[in-house]
């Protein structure tokens, strides 16, 4: 009975923390899909290859990984429907999302990496998607030339 208990609270313990670790990753999140959005819009088409590319991401980041692929999706959903309401409007919601990770350099570097990749999934990683990931770059106070953008 005692190691039932043991177990029970092991597990409970375990989904605490992948549930802490969700919210304190969440900013991550939101500006990592905002900035996939931003610059998979960029070229005006958005490729599936593009989004597949970030759902690999997703799924193979330790930090992010604890998300569900259909929150992810609705996410770059929502960010993708401001686009396609309005390209200005989509970028200012995307450049929102992006903005807290400037007090976080290794995140916002890993996003601007990660950005890079998304724009060259459909083999052409074509100016309008450099000047998008140069705009993340400017959000963040990082140089684009570190990232050869």
């Amino acid at each position: 009975m005692l190691e039932s208990f043991k177990q029970k609270v092991g597990q409970m313990s375990k989904g605490l923390k992948e549930e802490v670790a969700r919210l304190r990753n969440r900013d991550f999140l939101e500006a990592c899909v905002a900035g996939c959005a931003l610059v998979a819009n960029a070229d005006g088409v958005v490729d599936p290859e593009e989004k597949r590319k970030m759902l690999g991401f997703m799924q193979t980041s330790d930090v992010l990984s604890l998300y569900d692929t259909n929150d992810v999706i609705a996410l770059f959903n929502k960010y993708n429907g401001n686009f396609e309401f309005d390209f200005g409007i989509g970028q200012a919601q995307a450049l929102k999302a992006i903005a807290p990770l400037s007090k976080k350099p290794a995140d916002a570097r890993l996003l601007v990496r990660v950005c890079c990749v998304i724009g060259g999934a459909d083999g052409n990683f074509d100016e309008h998607e450099r000047a998008a990931v140069r705009r993340i770059c400017q959000e963040l106070a990082l140089d684009p030339e570190e990232f050869g953008v």
